[in-house]
């Protein structure tokens, strides 16, 4: 699969916690959520937010959209309340630093609510 060979040469050219490399990982696991691989993408998507976490920072923006896509790919799986839980600090936290204006911000309210109503 050429997503993987992507992810390899990027890790092995640019090291592991590179923004690219995080990138084909992340695209990777997009295309495993694609294929409904609920627990290869996953995988993927926890590896991405945590590194993201440690070399960027809880409150990136690039951090937070990691942790959708990890909500998301919990609602796939039926697993409602860890879904919520991680949305609701999204939004808490894009509110805070993007603002409440913010696009971002406004696509995790939305998601919320469409989700409650």
């Amino acid at each position: 699969m050429l997503g993987v060979l992507v992810m390899e040469t990027r890790k092995r050219v640019l090291g592991e916690e590179h923004p690219h490399t995080l990138a084909s990982i992340n695209n990777l696991a997009c295309t495993y959520w694609s294929q409904g691989r609920w627990t290869e993408a996953e995988m993927l998507e926890v590896l991405v937010m945590e590194t993201r976490k440690r070399v960027l920072g809880e409150e990136h923006p690039d951090t937070l959209t990691s942790m959708y896509n990890l909500a998301s790919t919990y609602r796939s799986q039926g697993r409602w309340k860890e879904a919520e839980m991680l949305e609701v600090l999204v939004m808490e936290t894009r509110k805070r630093v993007l603002g409440e204006e913010h696009p971002d911000t406004l696509t995790s309210i939305a998601k919320l609510e469409s989700l409650q109503g």
